[in-house]
């Protein structure tokens, strides 16, 4: 692997780069457009208006608006008022067709109850979110049942529409597009370098990165654009699948290889592979089903919300943390094992010391972005994917895209063959040579490695040849 040939200055490099490309997406980011774009309907309450619906009348929308919600903010006269109440809503939804002449009516009428929750000032409420756009304009009827009995005086009802912006999506389109491109060809150029070799000589991490990458392919998804040419749930659905494939396919990735680089000669199925991907299989598992769930349940009801189902989602969701939790011990048990027992094998302990270092940064910027994004209630209200959930600003969906895909692109070039690498043809019975296999803990890495891998090499390869011209 080159991981072997590089030097101290060679990886300082590769993390600078690594950096330097993360560095310069969140930058675009920031100069970027807004993500949510937002219309407010300001309705002045009286007495003889409290009971009577609400006609909401959506701006202008086009397919690149990609998802529509509907919010409200209750407003008292009172600003220091603590109170929570559970409000009866009915919403009725009408789609007015292109021509603007006839709307179209959906008869159905939606029952929702939402908790009114003021501290000081009062939470929003999602009023209905429509996950895909049919038509280019919609009506919504809301009224409110309950409001008239609550002790203190509405002073006004802000109703809010919120879509993405057209030119957010624009730019997401052709992000997602370089990183589709970008990813085929670092696939092309790993599959390349290894096309000379037995995969038996692949290392368990080349192994994983051959499975990685078109994944991380499909993460990307090229097939994004298909959601703006077709009306249908679909695509987004399709999105959803691919990126909780690649995120999990990740996670198995790490306990796989801090187990694998331990354990030498063949691993079974049953008594390796079988645990993780059982507890990975769970997380995949939980997440696509809560995704499922909540986009069945909007196409026929733009008003569901998973806490209207409140019981079976917190038994979902404390299912979800066991899971998660079993997996974070069960990783943090194989690495200190890892290096505890390998930290005396040279070429083991550079395969450990990278990886961990790479992965904990990654990690670490991760959990920034997403303490930044949510707070501290990350996996309180925003556990499934709602407004709330969706990025503010273009910096977040690009940091979390570039970091994910530099991420596989820098393990992509350290776990490929370096340009000394010889066949497996050549070196049937010659363990020194192996690229990354059962025999890499015979071969000495010396403390001083900035120049000893190509001089061993030579040296080898020399031997080598000496002894087939004696032949």
């Amino acid at each position: 692997m080159r991981l072997y040939t590089l030097s101290k200055r060679h990886f300082v490099l590769v993390f600078v780069v690594f950096f330097v490309c993360f560095g310069l997406t969140v930058f675009i980011g920031i100069a970027g457009p807004n993500v949510i774009e937002s219309s407010v309907a300001r309705t002045d309450l009286n007495n003889s208006l409290k009971l009577k619906p609400f006609n909401l009348s959506s701006p202008p929308l086009s397919t690149y608006n990609q998802q529509l919600w509907l919010t409200c903010v209750v407003e008292l006269d009172q600003h220091d008022v603590s109170l929570k109440k559970n409000v009866t809503m009915t919403v009725k939804v009408l789609g007015v067709v292109k021509d603007g002449s006839t709307p179209y009516v959906n008869n159905q009428v939606h029952n929702r109850t939402r908790l009114l929750s003021c501290a000081q000032k009062c939470s929003e409420i999602i009023v209905a979110h429509l996950g895909y756009l049919n038509y280019t304009q919609y009506n919504i009827f809301v009224s409110f049942e309950d409001l008239n009995k609550l002790t203190y005086t509405i002073q006004n009802i802000t109703f809010t529409w919120k879509t993405y912006n057209p030119t957010f999506s624009q730019v997401e389109i052709w992000f997602r597009f370089v990183f589709v491109v970008l990813t085929f060809m670092v696939t092309c150029l790993f599959a390349h370098s290894l096309r000379k070799f037995s995969m038996r000589d692949w290392g368990i991490e080349q192994k994983w990165m051959s499975i990685l990458l078109p994944l991380l392919l499909l993460y990307n998804d090229p097939f994004f654009p298909l959601s703006f040419l077709v009306n249908s749930w679909f695509p987004g659905m399709l999105d959803d699948l691919f990126q909780s494939l690649f995120l999990c396919a990740l996670l198995l990735f790490w306990l796989c290889v801090y187990h694998g680089i331990r354990v030498q000669g063949e691993r079974k199925c049953l008594t390796f592979y079988l645990p993780k991907f059982f507890i990975v299989g769970l997380l995949w598992l939980a997440s696509v089903t809560l995704g499922i769930w909540q986009t069945v349940n909007e196409v026929h009801d733009p008003t569901y919300q998973y806490r209207v189902d409140t019981g079976n989602f917190q038994g979902m969701k404390i299912f979800f943390l066991v899971v998660a939790t079993t997996y974070v011990l069960y990783l943090l048990f194989l690495i200190v094992r890892a290096c505890s027992e390998l930290h005396n094998m040279p070429y083991v302990d550079l395969r450990l010391k990278f990886l961990t270092a790479l992965t904990f940064v990654v990690l670490v910027i991760s959990i920034v972005i997403l303490y930044l994004r949510f707070g501290a209630q990350v996996l309180q209200d925003n556990f499934v994917a709602e407004l709330s959930t969706h990025y503010q600003n273009s910096a977040e969906f690009l940091s979390f895209y570039g970091l994910l895909n530099f991420y596989l692109y820098t393990l992509a070039f350290v776990y490929s063959p370096s340009k000394n690498a010889l066949y497996e043809s050549q070196l049937k019975d010659n363990p020194a040579f192996s690229m990354l296999n059962d025999s890499d803990d015979d071969v000495i890495y010396g403390s001083d490695y900035e120049e000893m891998p190509l001089q061993n090499g030579q040296a080898i390869r020399a031997k080598y040849k000496e002894e087939s011209d004696s032949d």
